[in-house]
């Protein structure tokens, strides 16, 4: 069973529908013990960094994800949850994550003017093509130059080790990543069409 992790922010019910299409029981649940029963989680997010990562500490449900990572249980984040993962976010200050994969979350605008193309919109909207690295199982039925969904004005910058797929938006940008059991994808899966829908399927398979 998969888990949703609601604490208040998120596209919580096309994630819940895009499992069912797959066939796979799926719960919503800001519920401790069902998050402890699960056999994988998705965190998920929309929004601003600092919001989710106060509502995150307020529940208690930080803590939660963070000790299910640590018994090894498989984690995806999604898009801003992706970002959570990681150690801070420099979105309007210097925010906490939850420290699960190495790295922080920096706004595209300064790699757009370093790579030398300031002029192109923020936030990316829109589908774009990823570049795979690390034959990462999550993208066992992904190919390079499949095309997802993005919407995101902030990427991760970790270690390439880290990395195993990344987007040309202008600049090279960090599209998912991944530690041990926990991943995450800056684009949207359930709403990348039959493309997200294998990756979402190969997570249920971890």
């Amino acid at each position: 069973m998969i888990a949703i992790i609601n604490y208040g922010l998120g596209n919580l019910f096309s994630l819940q529908s895009s499992f069912e299409a797959i066939g796979e029981e799926v719960i919503v649940t800001g519920d401790p013990e069902e998050i402890a029963r699960a056999d994988r989680l998705l965190l998920p997010g929309v929004g601003a960094f600092r919001d989710a990562a106060l509502l995150l500490a307020q529940t208690g449900l930080g803590e939660v994800v963070h000790e299910e990572a640590v018994r090894g249980k498989p984690i995806l984040g999604i898009c801003l949850g992706m970002q959570l993962l990681l150690d801070h976010s420099y979105e309007y200050g210097d925010w906490d994550g939850l420290g699960l994969i190495p790295g922080a979350i920096c706004p595209i605008k300064d790699s757009l003017e370093k790579a030398g193309a300031p002029d192109l919109l923020i936030p990316q909207i829109g589908w774009n093509a990823l570049t795979l690295h690390h034959d990462h199982p999550l993208f066992a039925d992904t190919h390079d130059g499949d095309h997802v969904y993005f919407v995101h004005s902030y990427h991760a910058v970790t270690d390439p080790q880290y990395v195993i797929a990344t987007t040309e938006y202008g600049a090279t940008l960090t599209a998912a990543v991944a530690k041990d059991n926990v991943m995450g994808c800056q684009f949207h899966p359930e709403k990348s069409g039959s493309v997200g829908l294998s990756i979402l399927r190969r997570f249920c398979a971890l």
